[in-house]
């Protein structure tokens, strides 16, 4: 499965850091450096373990750490539906 962006979402880059925004949902979304960096990544490396793989590149902590705050990240943008995991040729 693939992860690739849904919804309304509008973002602005605030430094290092990403503000969301749903108008449809109401929501509001601040994401810190690593959280914007993984939205960033998402148009252009879909794929959970190439992100992994790209962030392990970019950011100093364990494949264990990253693949679980990677994992916890992804399952909250999926909840806020910002995203969402479809076939890897729907993309």
């Amino acid at each position: 499965m693939m992860i690739r962006k849904s919804g309304d979402w509008l973002s602005a880059r605030a430094g290092d850091e990403v503000m969301m925004m749903s108008a449809a949902r109401g929501t509001y979304l601040g994401l810190n450096t690593m959280g914007a960096r993984i939205w960033d990544l998402i148009d252009s490396c879909p794929d959970r373990d190439a992100l992994s793989a790209q962030l392990l590149t970019e950011f100093e902590v364990s494949p264990e750490q990253c693949r679980s705050e990677l994992d916890t990240f992804l399952s909250e943008l999926e909840r806020q539906q910002a995203i969402e995991w479809v076939p890897a040729g729907a993309i």
